[in-house]
This record gives structure tokens, sequence and C-alpha cells, in this order.
């Protein structure tokens, strides 16, 4: 991976490309699993037929279309250890709560339906990215630095993807631990010595131990089930804190107006949509051409952007992963928006400049 993060700063030097025509390079990136795991569960999708309502009832009844219903079996069977807020043990996956998948096969049912195709635009995305790769040969001084451009990014472009990979088996072993913890707190709420199974994910190994052992600690868990839910209702998280509790954003200048925010350039492009401010991916309803606004996003958050003509996020840099997959699909972002979920307004209409960094409305 180091190489290919090196490699990628230093193409623009290398190939004499600026940074816009790299971003285009670097769209539609092929073995990346969690891209796969999403456009795969947008083909599942395009199975359903017209009639999407109530599709999680109709799941678990088995009254679906059987390629419909062997293909989420199947995926949930090899991608249901992800969700969003993965590297959370606390945090229930897809395969023990598949609504979430089912509400995002439902958006895809029906946007597909409506005629956008997720697919067919990642795959212009793959096609463009080609298209300037010649392009960016074309112009080198002499053979010898055109073929070694050529090799450049092709080797880019084939390993970037696999960036996701160490992340995806790491989550492997995250949910693999949460099996056993959940078989222990159920068999532990199954003697009363706790009220709910999941209150072992407020314990750490020792006390758990002690806990088997005869201990009680019900009023620990109580205490921070309780500071739990609090921090769930928190609107603002801050991105850096000094080892005192300073929030060293809150000490400088940020440049506000009444009709644009500023933040970071993530992924080039201007576009301009409705807004869908976005908090929990499971309870989103994007159409083709809505701009998502969230907090932040990890890989369970991908599959809305198959959906979304833009992005928008508090919280990341031009690094983060909410960055990274919106140049892969292609799609204008801006990252590092502070209060972008309050200040923009669920339905309003904006415009993400990309290449600027700046949302207007």
């Amino acid at each position: 991976m180091m190489p290919i993060l090196l490699l990628s700063r230093l193409l623009p030097r290398l190939t004499r490309a600026d940074e816009a025509e790299i971003h285009v390079v670097l769209s539609g990136i092929p073995h990346n699993v969690t891209t796969e795991m999403d456009l795969e569960l947008w083909a599942i999708a395009q199975h359903i037929g017209p009639d999407v309502d109530d599709l999680t009832t109709r799941y678990l009844d088995r009254n679906l279309p059987a390629d419909v219903l062997f293909g989420l079996d199947d995926f949930l069977a090899r991608h249901g250890h992800r969700t969003a807020g993965e590297i959370d043990v606390g945090v229930p996956r897809w395969s023990e709560d598949p609504h979430q998948v089912l509400a995002l096969v439902e958006n895809y049912a029906r946007t597909g339906g409506a005629g956008h195709d997720a697919a067919r635009r990642f795959q212009q995305c793959a096609e463009e990215a080609q298209v300037m790769a010649t392009e960016i040969v074309s112009r080198s001084p002499n053979r010898l630095h055109a073929r070694f451009a050529a090799f450049l990014l092709d080797r880019v472009r084939q390993l970037a993807g696999m960036r996701e990979l160490p992340k995806y088996c790491a989550v492997l072993g995250i949910a693999a631990a949460r099996r056993h913890l959940r078989a222990i707190g159920t068999e532990l709420a199954g003697t009363g010595q706790i009220a709910n199974p999941d209150d072992v994910f407020f314990l750490d190994y020792e006390e758990l131990s002690e806990l088997i052992e005869g201990a009680d600690h019900r009023g620990l868990i109580a205490d921070r089930r309780e500071v739990h839910e609090r921090e769930l209702r928190r609107k603002h998280l801050p991105r850096l804190l000094l080892s005192d509790g300073t929030e060293p954003e809150t000490l400088l200048t940020v440049e506000k107006s009444d009709g644009a925010l500023h933040g970071t350039s993530a992924s080039t492009g201007t576009v301009t949509g409705v807004a869908r401010v976005v908090r929990d991916p499971a309870k989103a309803r994007l159409e083709p051409g809505d701009i998502l606004v969230a907090p932040s996003t990890d890989p369970g958050w991908t599959p809305l952007f198959l959906t979304a003509s833009g992005l928008v996020m508090e919280m990341g840099g031009p690094n983060s992963h909410g960055a990274t997959v919106a140049r892969e699909y292609g799609i204008p972002a801006v990252v590092g928006v502070p209060d972008a979920t309050t200040r923009i307004v669920d339905g309003q209409t904006v415009t993400v400049h990309g290449s600027a960094g700046t949302v207007e409305f």
C-alpha cells in the first residue's frame, strides 16, 4: 500500500498531469472489494421488478423471486459481517439485522426502474479513466518516458483499489469476536446476570471474566450504557482534541457566508442537486441526482454512492474514505465542511464545486 500511496502522490510530477486529470484516472478503478460489493447488490436489486414495498418483511417471509432470495442470501453470507460503524464490535452486523441492506436494495430497485444505471455509470468512469490515461501518455516527450508513464498509470489503477482489503479482513475478525461475545452474553442473560445479551459490549475482557466468575457489574453496565446513549445524541464531533481538551478548530477563524460553505476539495467537478442530509445510512432514501450530506462515511455507507451525484462531509480530508470513494465513483465531493448537516437543510437545492471546495445553497 505504501508504494501505491507514494506513486499516487508522485503521479502529477512523473506523468506531467494536473490534479484534475489524475482524479479522472483514479475513477472507476477495479479490484476494490467494497465497490464490487455495492455493484453486486445493485445487480440483485434489478431483478425485483416494480413492486418494492415492504421488502424487509417479504424477504424474511421468503416472498420474493427465487433469484433475488438466493442472491440476497449469498450476499449476506459473504458480506454480512459488514455494517456502518463496523469497527465497533458492539454494532449489529448486516447478517443480524438485514434491514439496512434491504433498504438499499429497495432504493436501488426503485431508482433502477426509473432509468438510473449505476453499473453503467461506474463503467463509464472506467472508460473515461482509460481515455485520460492514454491522453497523458501521448504527451510524453519520448518513447521511454511514455512507456514509464503508461506502466505507472496502469499499476496505480490496478492496485489502488486493494486498499479496501485490509479493512475488509480486519472487520471479519471483529465480526467473529462479536459472535463469540454475543454467545457469552446470551448465556449470561439466560442466568439473569445481565439484562440483555448486548450488555457484554459495555465491559472489557477483564470485567467480563469477573462477571463470569460471579461479580455483579449491572450498575457499571447501566452507567456506561447511559453515557453511550448520551454520546450518540451528540451533534458535533471534534476532528482534533488536544490533551487538555481544547478543540483547535474553535480557535480558528472559519470562513462563512450566507450562501456558501467552505471545505476541502476531495473530488473535482460541479453538480447541482437536492441535498439529502443523512446521519444513519439505514434510513437514507436517495433519488438519482441527490447530493449526499453526511457527518462522515465508512464502507458501510458506500452503497449510497451509487445513486448520489455529489458528496458533502463534515469530517475527513482528501484521503479519507468518503473522498477516495467519491473520486472512484466520479462524483464531485467537498469534505471537512463544518456544520454541513445543520446548515444545509434536507431537500434544499445545493451546488457542489468539487474543485473549489465550496458548497453553494
